[in-house]
Order: C-alpha cells, then structure tokens, then sequence
C-alpha cells in the first residue's frame, strides 16, 4: 500500500523542475503563449513555499534554456519582462521566507536589465538559508560541461594541474553547481519523457518524476504526489537491494 503522508525524514535533499507545457495551457485557453507563462508563475510560487514548508533544502527550476533563445522574438522580450518583474517583485518574499537565490547558466546572454535585476536579488538574498532557489537561465548543460572543460584545459595549460589529477570531483568544482548537492529528484511536467539538456552530469543518479500536468496547474498536491513516489523509490547506487538492506 502507498503512503498518502510524506516521511520527513526520506525527503530529497534537492528537487529539480522542468517546467514545461505553458504554451500549450495557453493554447488550450486560446490565449498566447505569454499568457501561459505569466500563469506559470503561480505554480513557481507554489512549489518554492511548499519545498520551503517541508524541509527541502534546494530547488532549481529550469527556466529558460539556451535553445529558447530561437523562440519568436516578442515570445523572448515577453518572457525576459516577466522575469525581470517577477524577480524584482519577489525579492521581499524571498527574504521573508529566508530563501536565497542563486543562477546557473550563461547569464552574461540575459539582457542588461534582466542581468542587473537578477544580481541584485542575488545580493540581497544571499545570507538566506532555510531554501537555495536555483534558477537556470539560459542554461545547456552541454555548455556547462563544455565550459568545464575549457577551464580545467587552462588549467592543465599554466601547469596548474596535470592531466593525471583531474576527478570527477574536480570537474564537478567546475560546473555551474559547485557546492551544491546533485538534484536526488527530477520532476518534468506536461508529459514529455525527456530531460532537454538540463543538469546532464548532475542527473546520474537522479530519480525521474515524469507527469501528465501542464505547469500552471502543478500545485502543491502535485508536488507532493512528486515527493510521495520519489519515497516508494529503492535508490541502489549500482548497489543490489539485499546490499542496501544490509548496509542499514
């Protein structure tokens, strides 16, 4: 039988989100597609109090990627306003709530505006410490990786590390999450099955959420459905099951 309460103490240090499928909400409302992106800021808020509520330490939220860039450009200018009038407004909450703020990705791309906004809320959260709330904006992870790359090359290049010393460790103090745990659970909504270039290296050991809700109707139970299956979950590291049993 499934549980219907949350354990908290089986609760994912960090939960990521693919928050996809407000295009198609719009659709559905024969509206435009900024429509549904303005909506899908409710389920943002949502999901941030109710990760805040239960203990959950991290939580990013894949917000705009690389490939969006190729979007309609009023869809991009809409969507870049909406970021910048979100963050701005939600400053207060997040101070309130004691979350901080991070991003991952090539903010450098993000318009100067947006860019400035994005800091500042950054600075003004970052002695927070109940929630980190990671936003990934225009964020590959095969750029990521790329990037880490690049640098530990550089590195190997000015004698500051040989070819031999390099980890996995040492790349992943590389990437845009260093010191920041790997996401335990990954949730993608409106149905698709696929992770779109999102915290490839990051998702080795993630467990999958995939659900048939379209993002600005994922709410709290949603989430919590999310957390609950996560919980039935066996997670074995390569490792059998009588190898887990024995081992607690």
């Amino acid at each position: 039988m499934k549980k219907t309460e949350i354990d908290p103490n089986k609760l994912p240090q960090h939960v990521a989100i693919i928050m996809d499928g407000n295009g198609r909400w719009a659709g559905k409302m024969g509206k435009l597609r900024i429509f549904g992106h303005q909506n899908g800021v409710k389920s943002v808020k949502e999901s941030v109090e109710a990760c805040a509520e239960m203990g959950i330490k991290f939580l990013t939220l894949y917000a705009f990627s690389t490939e969006n860039w190729s979007r309609p450009q009023k869809e991009v200018d809409a969507l870049m306003e909406l970021l910048v009038s979100t963050i701005r407004n939600e400053v207060p909450t997040l101070n309130k709530n004691n979350i901080r703020l991070l991003a991952i990705g090539n903010t450098n791309a993000l318009p100067p505006n947006c860019k400035k906004e994005l800091e500042e809320a950054i600075r003004l959260t970052a002695q927070n410490s109940h929630l980190t709330l990671i936003l990934a904006l225009s964020y590959s992870a095969k750029w990521e990786i790329t990037e880490a790359a690049k640098s530990l090359v550089k590195d190997a290049i000015e004698g500051k590390i040989s070819a031999n010393d390099i980890s996995e460790n040492m790349f992943a103090e590389k990437l845009n999450t260093a010191g920041i745990p790997d996401p335990e659970l990954l949730i993608r909504t409106s149905g698709e099955h696929r992770i779109s270039n999102f915290l490839l290296w990051q998702c080795a050991y993630a467990e999958f959420y995939f659900t048939e809700t379209l993002w600005p109707d994922f709410d709290r139970k949603e989430l919590k459905k999310a957390i609950l299956d996560y919980q039935q979950r066996e997670r074995r590291f390569g490792l059998t099951s009588d190898q887990i049993k024995q081992a607690k």
